[in-house]
């Protein structure tokens, strides 16, 4: 009697299952491969239909072209770069993106665009396809990818929407949104819901338009009008971005955000400032005077890498431990503007801010 073609792949993929458990102990980051097959076995065992499953696969798919792609380059600050894909390249907006591309480039960092036309392309001409990627999805009015990243290793191809984004902000040290529609809008206000929120680490946020455009201060005064005089925010969330027709400006406002503050991560309940030169104790004193609010309790404190953060490569640089509130965003930004204007006298040479 032979078998069936459905229990042969059920015995060959249960065969491969255990090669894969038995490889598992020696495996990098192997509990954390075995955390995800024990979710996978959970979903099995449920009610799940074969879209669900569909819908799973590709997006796991996703997830490991992008996650291969960008592993090479995890150590470059890259700058995702947003905008409308109709706005056309004699257009002053798109040679401000051209512009904007190459000099942020020449300060050593990476570009990413969604791989359209428009302002995205205009990011990937700018930039050159040496230093950009192209976060690709396919969609019923917009055909492949511009000309400037097609076929380069670092266009990456997506069926969703939301594994896209994930690997936008994932990947991106900072934001810069040009006038667009709908989806520009959609990533303006993720971003900076994600930002207040705490859910991304900071990163400045740059909206950028030409000389003398009013797009992005109409949607300021909307923004001050209806959220922020309702209190449906805090007057400190205008601090998370920055408006500015100046492509000098612009650059700055990234560049120095990563001049002294280099990067962030939480440890408990204590969050762990990763500063590229030391403080002076006045420097302390002056953040703790000014900023004690954003505070549960305690100080703000000097200190060396964290046991937690054995494994980190940040691990030569300075710290600032608090215990902040996980609530005033807002302020947070403004603390790490403080500690740039007070740490750039301190640099003892000019550290590239691009290297993560």
């Amino acid at each position: 009697m032979t078998s069936s073609p459905s229990f042969d792949t059920s015995e060959a993929l249960h065969a491969e299952v255990m090669k894969l458990l038995d490889r598992l102990p020696n495996t990098k980051h192997g509990e954390l491969i075995q955390l995800a097959l024990s979710t996978l076995v959970q979903m099995a065992d449920g009610e799940i239909d074969r879209l669900d499953w569909k819908i799973l696969n590709a997006s796991l798919q996703d997830m490991e072209r992008a996650f291969k792609t960008f592993y090479h380059y995890r150590h470059i600050r890259k700058i995702a770069i947003f905008g409308s894909a109709r706005i056309a390249p004699d257009t002053e907006e798109y040679q401000i993106a051209v512009d904007f591309a190459r000099r942020i480039t020449e300060l050593g960092f990476m570009v990413i665009t969604g791989a359209g036309g428009g302002i995205m392309q205009a990011g990937n001409e700018g930039a050159g396809a040496e230093k950009s990627f192209g976060l690709n999805i396919q969609l019923p009015f917009e055909q492949g990818a511009n000309p400037f990243i097609e076929g380069d290793r670092k266009l990456v191809p997506f069926k969703y929407f939301f594994t896209r984004k994930l690997f936008f902000l994932r990947e991106s040290d900072a934001l810069a949104l040009f006038p667009g529609g709908f989806g520009t809008q959609d990533e303006a206000f993720e971003c900076i819901t994600l930002s207040q929120t705490g859910k991304s680490s900071p990163m400045p946020l740059v909206l950028i338009d030409k000389p003398g455009g009013d797009y992005w201060h109409d949607w300021n005064d909307y923004i001050h009008k209806q959220l922020m005089r309702r209190g449906l925010i805090s007057p400190d969330d205008a601090s998370l971005y920055t408006i500015t027709d100046r492509i000098d400006v612009a650059c700055d406002a990234i560049a120095s955000f990563y001049s002294v503050f280099h990067s962030c991560r939480y440890v408990g309940n204590r969050l762990v400032l990763r500063l590229n030169c030391e403080l002076s104790d006045d420097d302390v004193e002056y953040l703790n005077q000014n900023f004690s609010d954003i505070l549960v309790k305690g100080r703000i404190e000097k200190s060396h890498a964290l046991p937690q953060e054995a494994q980190d490569m940040t691990i030569g640089l300075s710290r600032l431990v608090m215990q902040f509130n996980q609530r005033d965003l807002g302020r947070l930004y403004q603390m790490i503007a403080a500690i740039n204007r007070l740490g750039s006298c301190r640099l003892t040479k000019v550290n590239h801010p691009e290297r993560k």
